[in-house]
């Protein structure tokens, strides 16, 4: 295993998960005594900035290792893993706290369609065929609009009179719709390919 900047900005998203458990239950770990108050009001803003913290990681160890030409197997393994872990994690803690249906709905597709591509990719890999199933252009706006609506819903506060919650739960089915469209899409790429 090679510990390059990007595998280490790749294993940083994995770190990042217990954080993000630290600071959603904050409240509850701190009840009683004089951080409690402090704990429920900061602890979901601090999940949104580990997540930020987080969404940047993905964007600079791609670029990291592109530009350096670091790209190793170990780095192929642990990158999408990491998202897909920091992602579940986030879309939980969000349906926990609204415990709303429409909130579960859309992070239930999402995170459905994540488990299901890993392993599609998974089985193309083992037979040579990784190349049908690369992330596609829809695959990667779904990404952007994921982000950014977890980002909003773990918020939760305005931001100078923006409406996180409200504009977060719009982006989150938008990337729903696109999270179906994307899925579709390579598993039409995988039986075209295992047609040839």
């Amino acid at each position: 295993m090679i510990m390059n900047l990007p595998n280490v900005l790749s294993l940083s998203r994995v770190f990042a998960v217990p954080l993000l458990l630290l600071a959603f239950y904050a409240p509850l770990l701190l009840a009683g005594t004089d951080f409690a108050s402090a704990a429920e009001r900061w602890n979901m803003p601090l999940c949104a900035l580990i997540f930020v913290l987080a969404a940047v990681t993905d964007v600079l160890d791609g670029y990291f290792a592109r530009r350096a030409s670091q790209v190793t197997r170990f780095g192929a393994f642990i990158d999408p893993i990491s998202d897909k872990i920091v992602t579940a994690v986030a879309l939980i803690i969000i349906t926990e706290r609204a415990a709303d249906w429409a909130v579960t709905l859309p992070a239930m597709v999402i995170i459905t369609r994540e488990i299901a591509v890993a392993g599609l990719r998974e089985w193309m890999a083992e037979l040579g065929r990784s190349g049908s199933v690369a992330v596609s252009w829809a695959g990667k706006i779904k990404t952007g609009l994921q982000m950014t609506a977890i980002t909003f819903l773990l918020l939760e506060i305005p931001v100078a009179g923006f409406p996180t919650i409200e504009t977060g739960l719009t982006l989150l089915y938008a990337a729903a719709v696109l999270t179906l469209w994307s899925m579709c899409s390579y598993l039409l790429k995988a039986k075209r390919s295992l047609g040839k």
